[in-house]
């Protein structure tokens, strides 16, 4: 696995079991299990995972509101370039995402106590 499909497949795992906004949780969790694993994950890596999670049909992203409607799925991915200050922006995990993140049993690179699994390695660039 190399560098691009580890950051992926954390921003999978990060948006699947509830709506989840880039700058409260996705970009938090990542960027912690990615630090077990010896990286640096920048925010514009997890916008750009979420896009083409997006794009391949692995996540949808959503307006959430307080006020009807108060889920709004919108087609395509938005500009993420900033941090969002109102937070209504949010992705969450489709089938088609949910059946890879739970095919890929063998590629979670943190064992059940959270650390880092001792064979686990990302391939050369």
């Amino acid at each position: 696995m190399d560098r691009d499909e580890l950051v992926r497949l954390l921003v999978l795992n990060a948006i699947c079991d509830d709506y989840e906004n880039v700058d409260q949780v996705i970009l938090r969790d990542v960027a912690a299990d990615g630090a077990k694993c010896g990286l640096t994950i920048e925010r514009s890596e997890v916008v750009h995972a979420l896009a083409g999670l997006v794009e391949d049909g692995m996540a949808k992203v959503y307006i959430l509101s307080a006020r009807a409607p108060h889920v709004t799925e919108l087609l395509d991915m938005p500009e993420m370039d900033i941090p969002e200050d109102d937070f209504k922006t949010y992705f969450y995990i489709t089938k088609k995402g949910m059946h890879l993140h739970l095919s890929h049993d063998t590629w979670w690179p943190l064992d059940d106590e959270g650390n880092l699994k001792p064979d686990w390695h990302l391939d050369p660039v």
